[in-house]
């Protein structure tokens, strides 16, 4: 466990260190086993206060992102002159809290339908968006914004960006803290903002969120892992049919069949984990991946006999072995005894089937225990 925290803490350090521009706050955290996002939701004092109430969030700085101006001031970001909006990036502790509570939690302070601005601050200087740092934070980021309009919650569409992180710059240290440190000017403006009667209409009751429900969950061993067992209830189809791709629905749902050499993952060869589509549950590591030829993703083995569930599948007049996600009941693919060494064992999957976290993500989002599978290393 103390060797897969600083193998996480490493990977999570090159990642920040070899993204462009000024991705780090002057302001972050010295723990670099901590992860970050990056939000923008109006006026950032509201922001960066409604994700410090969150647990398992350690700091939430206010500054300026997704722009092209290098090192803006607030003078020239508020006349909208430089591209950027009010941001926050958030450093949070992902044995705490997942991303995904982070975004539930931010839908809960903000107006996702308004791309002109929030409440009484207008403009592009102050356009919600979602700055995602990672491909698994895109996916949540994106999940989470279409499950928020199936629900039919807002009168008019969900219309927040959902853009890719370049830079971020701090804003000037009063801005930092401003809640706490003006207590009675912070209330003044949010009253007269409008913003949190608009949040307990839309929200109700429900505007105060469970975050529990977010902490990635302790094994037997008491390691952190996105995936509980004990917990996971699969959603009805009515409810997967709006969450998952067509065609995702049909492989995953309908024991469908993808093209070959036409899907996401049949020619991947990065590092890291695949899991559920559905559940999450981890189900097979790239460590054990092959190229067979035949255009769908093959393994020569599962994480763990237990991750799947064989079940015989006489359908088109033959005699084959299905594979299943255990919790989730996913139909993944079969398995066939033509593979390579050491199994002599081909499991070929359906990429719809599946989600792909590489290696460098893998501990942000909460599959930090699993990096071994991957790497080989104890």
């Amino acid at each position: 466990m103390r060797y897969t925290l600083r193998l996480a803490a490493l990977l999570l350090a090159a990642f920040v260190a070899a993204s462009p521009g000024h991705t780090r706050s002057a302001y972050a955290p010295a723990d670099t086993g901590l992860a970050v996002a990056t939000f923008a939701g109006g006026c950032f004092w509201c922001v960066e206060e409604g994700f410090e109430k969150i647990p398992g969030v350690v700091e939430a700085v206010s500054g300026y992102s997704g722009g092209t101006e290098k090192n803006p001031d607030y003078k020239q970001v508020s006349a909208g002159k430089t591209g950027h909006t009010e941001a926050v990036q958030v450093y949070y502790d992902p044995t705490v809290i997942t991303y995904e509570g982070l975004v539930e939690g931010f839908w809960r302070f903000m107006d996702p339908t308004d791309a002109d601005g929030q409440f009484v601050d207008r403009g592009r200087q102050y356009r919600p968006a979602i700055f995602y740092h990672s491909e698994e934070q895109q996916r949540v980021a994106q999940a989470s914004r279409d499950a928020l309009e199936a629900s039919g919650r807002y009168d008019t569409p969900v219309v927040i960006d959902i853009t890719p992180f370049t830079a971020f710059y701090d804003a000037e240290d009063y801005h930092q803290d401003y809640a706490s440190k003006n207590p009675l000017r912070y209330q003044f403006y949010t009253f007269n903002s409008g913003r949190y009667q608009f949040i307990d209409r839309v929200w109700g009751e429900e505007q105060t969120l469970d975050f529990s429900r977010f902490r990635p969950a302790p094994t037997a061993g008491g390691k952190q892992t996105a995936f509980d067992p004990e917990r996971f209830v699969r959603p009805s189809d009515e409810v997967l049919r709006q969450r998952l791709t067509p065609e995702q629905f049909r492989v995953a749902r309908q024991d469908g069949t993808e093209r070959a050499f036409n899907n996401a993952y049949w020619d991947e060869k990065r590092a890291g984990i695949y899991v559920d589509i559905v559940s999450g549950e981890p189900l097979f590591s790239s460590r054990d991946k092959y190229t067979s030829g035949t255009g769908w993703p093959s393994f020569t083995q599962p994480i763990s006999q237990d991750s799947v569930v064989e079940r015989d599948d006489s359908s088109f007049f033959m005699a084959r072995t299905e594979i299943r996600s255990r919790y989730a009941d996913s139909h993944l693919g079969h398995v066939f005894d033509d593979g390579p060494a050491p199994t002599g064992l081909r499991y070929c999957m359906n990429s719809a089937a599946m989600r792909f976290i590489p290696l460098e993500e893998m501990a942000a989002a909460g599959y930090g225990d699993y990096i071994p599978f991957v790497t080989g290393e104890d």
